[in-house]
């Protein structure tokens, strides 16, 4: 009865909602975007071309793996335990985790699953793998080092190595491990960084051949330009080597950097990132300097290994206002052999010296270069961007070397952008199929980043509007991108707009408000200091020129801004109209589809600017509309007497197409809902050459801030939205028989607008943070909400009976206020400060279910690992293959893994191929191996002996013959003399 009773007040003949059972309103945990928590660690892998992200553990959940592909390509890897990552490496197709609880990770990339563990008894401070390696070397705080068998999921039974540095010096036991590094040509070399000092040990001869240790002779300033009349020795924090592995640079956490040749243990050049030869005595006093703590350093290096440069996160004095990462360019290294300790010293000064900026006041705590395609030389050969993780747990990318921005626009999956930087405001609209199938940005770009994976197909929804997110960052940028129902995204490319630029202004901008047109792809923002603005889809007239020019401020008036459009945007949402409001921020923003835009402000005034002159044709403050309003329930209690005193600003606003109260026509109408409860409704009417006016229609007044307004065809349920071809029809008389649907904080109410009382249902002691009316497909509509108590909620449709009601505990109730409710029934919700729930509520319960998307192309094959040169080879370097390190390693018991049997069939392969050599490398044991390259070392030295002997011999020759030919000239002329005396 009640139910009926609510169907005749509404003026609602037909039950909208009665297809819809309660079994049907079981909400699926769809999608997630963004990422769950604070950011810890990166990895990239040149060969598949993916982007891996850990997190750490927080209040929002434990710490996961995210790892992304080309487009929406993506996988996300979740611990079977709480934990926060710590090293992320990629090896051979398999990601390699290490968490704070020590526990070592291998991960198929396939299937998304843990595939092997192993939990370290010590503090793990140090990870290092191999693309051509199955051994992880694990470094432990005490100076153990060991290797974790990658094939066979176990720790190396014969290899462990020792702390040499306290093995040296036993006195030293504050000797602890800091980082480790392979050779990058010399897979038998491993260099050891300690707190003291580095080692460089061998594999080969089993034992630590240099000891680097940097020492600070009295007088000297180091790093931190302090002076003492005392040795010092600043403590390791880095040790790296040059891509050829001609020289090592360490760094000292007094800001020192130092380029050793470590095969003579000499410190070529003690450096800053300012000042040269810091570890020599300096006969000024020194000015101290405190300096910010290197956190990452990179030698990089172009396709040619010997053309490098570094690449510093920190080391920059305290208060400098340039803080960024700093690239020192050396240029091409100088021949070792033929160079002198002054030539190198100068070399490592460096050509050029340049700051790759990060914003205004951030700082990096790592970084990850972006090599073209090899993954070796520690991940920095070639290398075209670089993506930095700031302090805060924002990521910056920029071009390498020169430092320019890169949008993640088209280049990184949307999830990324959640911290690329923080977003501040989001939104999301409902977009026609075809509209935004057409809405396709043309912009100068690079290559993109991430070439990697394949999309998994998905079921096609031809029929449904999209739901696009627009999501408005720190740096007053606006992204767009579909969201997807859980269906294959037609148009998976984002859009973006600068709305600095469109300002002419880069301080103090923060987006308030943001609305899109369905149908024509226009696009409303609102910010915190009173402007509006317009976007609108078209060409950039100015494209590739610059052409931004000054224009005048023009205080509650409209400005064309056209002129500002970016330089790089060929086509795209281009910057149209600028209206500066100067009331306040604005707190609400409606575009509509036939050229209507409305816009209030926290200051109470409300504006409706038509856009096809464009004008403005209303402007009126909140304050005109106090005492028009009409209760909408005479039995409820009216507001205090001070309740007229309070502020009032417009925070719902909605375009429609009814009929009102007693008029005999339909008309565009303008629904306007407050913070205090009112919805004030407004027609726009067309007047005199085209032009509109528009009417106050009437104030209905409610107990507590509106939450949503759904204007609806009363027969049908759908929206009775104010479209191009129902606008089109009002001249021809058409009728639309239309309600509104209001949900305050505290009530639903459907009513008849512009002043009936129509039908309400309270809730229970529970507030309302979001709603709308939302539509199962072939069933009816219903009012869907989200409730401060962490549910979900579905309401009849007039009778405004609940229908079902469900948890919803991946939501961060916190933030349940900036929730939305889509006409599709989806849910948008935050999980966490920088990632967002998409919960579709007319699902059958599922949870939340892994991409099923391809990382892996196993077409894709790792290039060879660099290998020692010609001259080092013959100076006596031993060759070690990654074969022969297996053997070193994991001892001659342990069964040939993958690798190794590939290795030797492609060995088997090539000696078959090149039929020449008595001894076939695949059959012959570790001792005839060692034999039998010392044979062919002899051999090649004998050689070059016999080629020298020649050399001399020839050398000798022609000196005896220059002799002879000058005796037999002098002797010409002698003879030549005594003739021309006596004859």
């Amino acid at each position: 009865m009640a139910s009926f009773l609510r169907g005749k007040q509404a003026g609602i003949q037909n039950d909208l909602s009665g297809s819809i059972r309660p079994e049907l309103f079981t909400p699926d945990d769809q999608a997630r975007y963004g990422i769950n928590s604070q950011i810890s660690c990166l990895a990239y892998d040149p060969v598949q071309s993916l982007l891996a992200i850990g997190t750490r553990e927080s209040k929002f959940g434990a710490g996961k793996v995210y790892v992304f592909g080309q487009r929406r390509v993506q996988k996300v890897l979740e611990p079977p335990r709480a934990c926060s990552f710590r090293f992320l490496r990629f090896s051979a197709n398999r990601l390699i985790s290490l968490d704070t609880k020590n526990e070592l990770g291998v991960w198929d990339l396939d299937t998304g699953a843990r595939i092997a563990a192993q939990v370290f008894a010590g503090h793990v401070v140090a990870l290092v793998t191999d693309p051509m390696l199955d051994w992880a070397f694990v470094g432990l705080q005490n100076g153990d080092i060991m290797a974790y068998d990658l094939d066979r999921g176990s720790l190396a039974r014969s290899f462990r190595l020792p702390n040499f540095w306290t093995e040296r010096e036993p006195t030293m036991r504050s000797a602890t491990l800091v980082c480790l590094a392979l050779h990058p040509r010399d897979i038998g070399k491993l260099l050891i960084g300690y707190s003291h000092g580095a080692v460089v040990y061998s594999f080969k001869q089993f034992k630590a051949l240099q000891y680097l240790q940097y020492a600070l002779p009295p007088g000297a300033p180091g790093g931190s330009g302090t002076s003492s009349q005392t040795n010092r020795h600043p403590r390791l924090t880095h040790a790296l080597w040059h891509p050829s592995g001609t020289f090592v640079l360490t760094a000292h956490e007094d800001g020192s950097l130092v380029l050793w040749d470590y095969l003579k243990e000499f410190v070529i050049l003690a450096r800053t990132l300012a000042d040269y030869s810091v570890d020599q005595p300096s006969p000024r006093s020194p000015t101290p300097k405190v300096r910010e703590p290197f956190t990452t350093i990179a030698w990089c290096c172009k396709e040619n290994c010997d053309d490098s440069g570094i690449l510093i996160a920190g080391g920059h004095a305290m208060g400098e206002p340039s803080a960024g990462l700093t690239f020192i360019e050396l240029g091409i290294t100088p021949i070792y052999a033929t160079s002198t300790y002054q030539l190198l010293a100068d070399y490592f000064r460096g050509k050029r010296q340049m700051t790759l900026q990060l914003p205004q006041g951030a700082h990096a705590s790592d970084f990850i270069l972006i090599p073209r395609f090899s993954p070796h030389f520690a991940g920095a050969q070639d290398p075209i961007a670089v993506i930095s993780l700031l302090t805060s747990g924002e990521l910056v990318t920029m071009s390498f070397p020169s430092g320019y921005p890169i949008s993640p626009t088209n280049q990184l999956h949307p999830s990324t952008f959640f911290v690329h930087p923080f977003i501040t405001k989001a939104n999301v609209a409902s977009m026609e199929r075809i509209r935004w199938l057409g809405m396709m940005e043309k912009r100068n770009q690079g290559e993109p980043l991430l070439k990697g994976g394949a999309e998994a197909p998905r079921p096609r929804k031809r029929f449904e509007e999209r739901t696009i997110i627009l999501a408005a960052h720190a740096d007053s940028t606006i992204r767009m991108w579909d969201s997807g129902h859980a269906d294959e995204i037609e148009n998976g490319s984002q859009l973006q707009v600068d709305v600095a630029r469109a300002l002419d202004r880069y301080d103090d901008i923060e987006i308030t408000a943001m609305n899109m047109a369905s149908s024509t792809g226009e696009l409303v923002v609102g910010t915190r200091t009173g402007e509006v603005l317009v976007f609108r889809w078209g060409i950039n007239k100015h494209f590739g020129k610059d052409s931004s020019a000054t224009l005048d401020p023009n205080p509650k008036g409209l400005t064309d801004i056209s002129s500002r459009a970016e330089p790089a945007l060929k086509e795209g949402l281009q910057p149209f109209l600028l209206y500066e409001m100067v009331q306040g921020p604005i707190t609400a923003a409606q575009v509509s589809n036939v050229g209507f835009v409305a816009v209030g402000s926290e200051l109470g005034f409300l504006t409706i600017m038509d856009l096809r002159s464009p004008a403005i044709i209303y402007q009126a403050p909140m304050t005109d509309f106090a005492k028009q309003d009409k209760r909408a329930s005479f039995l409820r209690s009216h507001k205090s007497p001070d309740a007229s005193a309070q502020k009032e600003w417009p925070v719902v606003i909605e375009f429609g197409v009814m009929t009102l109260d007693e008029d005999k026509y339909s008309s565009i109408c303008c629904f306007v809902g407050t913070n205090l409860g009112k919805v004030i409704t407004f027609k726009l009417l067309p007047g005199a050459e085209g032009k509109y006016t528009v009417q106050l229609a009437g104030v209905v007044a409610f107990d507590d801030k509106i939450i949503s307004l759904s204007p609806i065809e009363a027969e049908t349920g759908k929206p009775a939205a104010a479209t191009g071809p129902i606008v089109s029809g009002l001249r021809e008389g058409r009728h639309i028989n239309g309600v509104l649907v209001a949900v305050t904080q505290k009530e639903i109410r459907v009513f008849r607008p512009a002043t009936s009382k129509g039908a309400s249902r309270e809730f229970d002691d529970i507030l309302c943070d979001a709603a709308s009316v939302a539509e199962l497909e072939l069933q009816g509509f219903a009012v869907v909400g989200l409730f401060g108590d962490g549910t979900a909620r579905a309401y009849s449709i007039p009778g405004l009976k609940e229908i079902g009601k469900a948890e919803l505990p991946m939501i961060d109730m916190t933030r349940s206020t900036l929730s939305v409710v889509t006409p599709t029934g989806d849910i948008f919700a935050w999980a966490g400060p920088s990632e967002l729930a998409v919960i579709h509520v007319w699902g059958a319960g599922k949870s939340l279910e892994q991409s099923p998307d391809t990382l892996i192309n196993p077409k894709l094959e790792c290039p060879l690992r660099p290998v020692i040169s010609n001259m080092q080879w013959i100076s006596g370097t031993q060759h070690i293959s990654p074969t022969d390190l297996d053997l070193l390693v994991g001892g001659p018991d342990r069964p040939p893994s993958k690798r190794m049997l590939e290795a030797a069939q492609a060995e088997k392969r090539a000696g078959a191929a090149a039929a020449a050599g008595p001894v076939n490398p695949s059959s012959e044991g570790w001792g005839d191996y060692l034999t039998r390259q010392l044979n062919e070392r002899t051999e090649k030295l004998n050689i070059m002996g016999d080629s020298m002997d020649d050399l001399q011999q020839q050398s000798a020759g022609w000196a005896d013959d220059v002799n002879k030919y000058i005796n037999k000239q002098k002797r010409n002329v002698v003879l030549g003399g005594l003739k021309s005396k006596f004859f």
